[in-house]
């Protein structure tokens, strides 16, 4: 289900650039995380008068497995903690919180502090706020396969599947920050229209106003789905493409010629 509705956008974050972003300052890579989330908690509060309805961000992918224990388990404390402190924030703004990708390798305690902060959010109508953890979307895509087999599975089917069974618009706009430019296994199917945007600002320094811009970039663009454009442009004058006149033969060909032909120059 495509969105192209220009106050109902659907935006995907790859929230990158935390660890570079300690590193520059002589921080531990886990300041920068903090700082990331602070940077998260900026962008959840300015999406909807940006015209967003649903921001899905890559928190933690299936890769970042292979990454240091100590990182891992700093970024699951983060995220255990956000779920704690930040919830009756999102419930007070109207923020529905959900997450995708796999739980069962997630430390103990933390499944359950999301099925709570899900359960609590979800008469939240302001904002849909998806978060990606231990989330590979080439995963999600066979896992919905499967789910739709042996049946005959349409889009809108296998679509829903990959929502974890909810009905959420296909990704107008995915937003990469800190300069690299690849979607690492993100949204694959959802994005498969979307706009792509990459800044070379680091996620902890990316706020409302770098948002802003972003949206701006998208409102820009003409999105056609593989149609033509409604108002084409217009064709050219005649004139302006009119052949131009033939090459001025030099005088010494013309008299060659009069001497073979007798013709009077």
């Amino acid at each position: 289900m495509q969105s192209n509705l220009r106050n109902q956008l659907h935006v995907g974050i790859i929230m990158d650039g935390n660890g570079r972003w300690a590193i520059r300052r002589n921080l531990p890579r886990e300041a920068g995380h903090h700082a990331g989330v602070a940077a998260l908690r900026e962008i959840v509060g300015a999406a909807p008068a940006n015209g967003i309805e649903t921001l899905t961000v890559y928190a933690f992918s299936s890769d970042n497995w292979r990454r240091p224990e100590a990182e891992i388990g700093a970024l699951m404390r983060l995220f255990r903690n956000f779920l704690e402190t930040e919830t009756a924030r999102l419930v007070r703004t109207g923020v529905r919180l959900t997450v995708i990708g796999r739980r069962d390798r997630l430390p103990a305690g933390i499944d359950a502090a999301i099925a709570h902060a899900e359960k609590v959010t979800a008469d939240g109508r302001e904002l849909s706020l998806r978060i990606a953890i231990d989330y590979s979307a080439r995963d999600a895509i066979l896992a919905a396969a499967v789910a739709c087999w042996p049946g005959q599975a349409t889009r809108e089917e296998l679509s829903q599947h990959l929502a974890n069974g909810a009905a959420h618009p296909d990704v107008d706009l995915v937003i990469r920050t800190s300069g690299e430019q690849r979607l690492s296994d993100f949204l694959l199917w959802e994005a498969a229209y979307a706009e792509l945007y990459f800044t070379e600002v680091l996620w902890p320094d990316f706020g409302a106003e770098e948002l802003a811009e972003a949206i701006q970039s998208f409102r820009s663009r003409d999105r056609r789905f593989g149609g033509i454009a409604d108002k084409p442009s217009p064709a050219m004058p005649v004139a302006a493409v009119a052949a131009p006149p033939p090459p001025q033969r030099p005088p010494l060909f013309a008299r060659a010629r009069a001497l073979f032909t007798g013709a009077t120059l």
